[in-house]
């Protein structure tokens, strides 16, 4: 490599630097709750993509809380003990010998992702949503049909994810939660992290998924829509562009942001360094959700 190849690298490494400032500005000390699931949960590099996003984000000085999946895992281990998995409604039907391995599962992924991050020289916490009482449930129904150990949050106790956040940790929740019968619950976790979002006032809520965000044509990846308001997701979704699991993920979005979340994210966490690529530079690379357009230029928004 020449001087001159040199200088440009550092200038460009340099110039990058400095289209971040004005985020890591405004959101210094902020509280940003990141969905972890998908792909990035079973791919090594991804995983560590991931986990170097998020503690990047607490060393710049927000404040990251990880809600985690499990559910390629929980049905890989599901099969090894010979157990059958069964869906309603593209629910798992949750029995007690099902949850007690969704449980194991869920704490295993939760203790790696706590290793990662002390690796990287942050401090992390692993605990679920029975923690302190933190999420709270009540039996989730699938059209109708009791699919056993499976709950909808009612209410979320944010002392103990407060008390960590106010302690330097970054809290790293496993979708679980206590139901009046102090059961144990199997939650969403897209449902789990848009509950504990709005609880602690997240300044933003960052769902990392297999797709690169919301498109205009689902068969159409240059269709994707870089900022949409709460009035366009809605019609997207009651004019049908939007469909399937998009549906669900999207309602989960609208709610965060009518309920006090300043914005929140899709992303694609099949691709590396995605969260800082969302959170720190002009354009982004997902869909972002906002409340109204605030004054942006029109052919930014859908």
């Amino acid at each position: 490599m020449s001087n001159l190849d040199s200088m440009d690298t550092l200038l460009f490494k340099a110039n990058t630097l400095i289209e971040a400032l004005p985020y890591i500005q405004k959101f210094n000390n902020k509280k940003v709750v990141v969905k972890y699931g998908g792909s990035a949960m079973v791919d090594e590099q991804l995983q560590d993509s991931v986990i170097k996003d998020v503690a990047l984000l607490k060393l710049v000085g927000m404040e990251p809380i990880i809600v985690h999946g499990g559910g390629k895992e929980i049905s890989k281990w599901i099969d090894k003990v010979g157990m059958e998995t069964r869906f309603v409604q593209g629910l798992r039907v949750t029995d007690e010998n099902t949850v007690e391995v969704a449980e194991m599962v869920l704490n295993k992924v939760n203790k790696s992702l706590v290793a990662k991050l002390e690796k990287l020289g942050v401090k992390a916490v692993g605990i679920s949503g029975k923690d302190g009482h933190l999420l709270k449930v009540e039996k989730k129904l699938a059209g109708g049909e009791d699919i056993g150990f499976v709950g909808d949050v009612t209410c979320v106790h944010t002392n103990l994810v407060d008390t960590l956040i106010e302690d330097g940790f970054i809290p790293v929740i496993a979708p679980l939660g206590l139901g009046d019968d102090f059961n144990t619950y199997n939650i969403n976790a897209d449902d789990a992290a848009c509950a504990i979002a709005k609880a602690i006032g997240a300044e933003k809520l960052a769902f990392l998924t297999d797709i690169e965000g919301v498109r205009r044509d689902v068969d159409d990846p240059d269709s994707l829509i870089s900022i949409l308001t709460l009035a366009s997701a809605k019609k997207l979704i009651s004019d049908g562009i939007v469909g399937g699991g998009m549906i669900p993920k999207l309602n989960n979005c609208v709610d965060a942001v009518e309920n006090g979340v300043e914005r929140v994210h899709i992303l694609d966490g099949r691709r590396e360094h995605c969260l800082l690529l969302e959170f720190f530079t002009n354009k982004g690379i997902g869909t972002a959700i906002i409340k109204d357009d605030g004054g942006l230029e029109n052919e930014e928004l859908y």
